[in-house]
């Protein structure tokens, strides 16, 4: 029987928001068990970008990550947010390791390729090192793995965070059952987008199929789910999505993904 692992992953709206920061990491830090989180920090690094004159260019809600703008993500997601939420986990004596995906060679990535258009310093993940992240956890240590990752020659690259959680997953799932829990605003997948209560609480493959047939999983849920079941074809056990709230055991208003 394999221990267990839950992957926590927040982004930039938590972030944005001292309270909600706050609020989550205590979720978090009170989560039992092994676990490790991962942050984006998009906003605060189009905010931070902004002020020093460079502009954020995004192609359908994709950054273009040109050497200017990965210097700016290096410093906001790698240091002012990952230490930011370091320093608030030890307050809580969560013993957190800041990282990004070069550290300790941790998550290698290929610099996306360009076809339509060039997304510049783009990673894509292609190898974790689960083992080596593992030696982190079983000396009680708390990985907090910011949005970027490096192609194993010398180049740091701004990785999708939510790639980065499931592909941790993935690769962590060698030696845990591992549990994702995507926390954003919503309570789930909605059923109805106007209706924010509508969460549907259980989808499988077939749940998902009769979803996609009526029209309810689109847009922007659409690549969530479908990386969400190509992880758990890889050796995740469960995928959860909610707001921060699901991280408590009085609550069951979210969505549990399971093959």
């Amino acid at each position: 029987m394999k221990e267990k692992l839950s992957i926590v992953k927040i982004g930039g709206n938590i972030i944005e928001d001292e309270a909600s920061l706050n609020a989550f990491l205590k979720l978090f830090s009170n989560l039992e068990g092994k676990k490790i989180l991962v942050h984006g920090g998009g906003k605060r690094a189009t905010h931070i970008a902004s002020k020093l004159g460079i502009e954020s260019k995004m192609i359908n809600g994709r950054r273009i990550t040109d050497a200017d703008t990965l210097e700016v993500i290096t410093m906001v997601y790698g240091g002012l947010v990952n230490k930011n939420v370091v320093a608030k986990l030890q307050a809580l004596n969560t013993d957190a390791i800041g990282l990004t995906g070069a550290d300790i060679n941790s998550i290698k990535s290929d610099k996306r390729p360009v076809r339509e258009i060039d997304f510049g310093f783009v990673g894509d993940v292609k190898e974790v090192a689960y083992k080596s992240i593992d030696k982190l956890i079983q000396a009680d240590f708390t990985p907090v793995f910011c949005a970027i990752t490096h192609d194993g020659n010398g180049q740091l690259l701004n990785t999708n965070a939510d790639t980065i959680t499931s592909q941790v997953a993935v690769g962590m799932s060698h030696l845990y059952e591992t549990s994702i829990y995507y926390c954003f605003e919503l309570k789930g997948v909605l059923r109805d987008i106007n209706d924010k209560n509508s969460v549907v609480k259980h989808i499988d493959s077939k749940i998902y199929q009769d979803l996609l047939n009526q029209g309810i999983i689109a847009d922007g849920m659409l690549p969530k789910l479908e990386n969400c079941f190509d992880a758990l074809r890889h050796g995740v056990n469960t995928i959860n999505m909610g707001n921060t709230a699901m991280l408590t055991q009085e609550n069951d208003d979210f969505t549990t993904i399971i093959l």
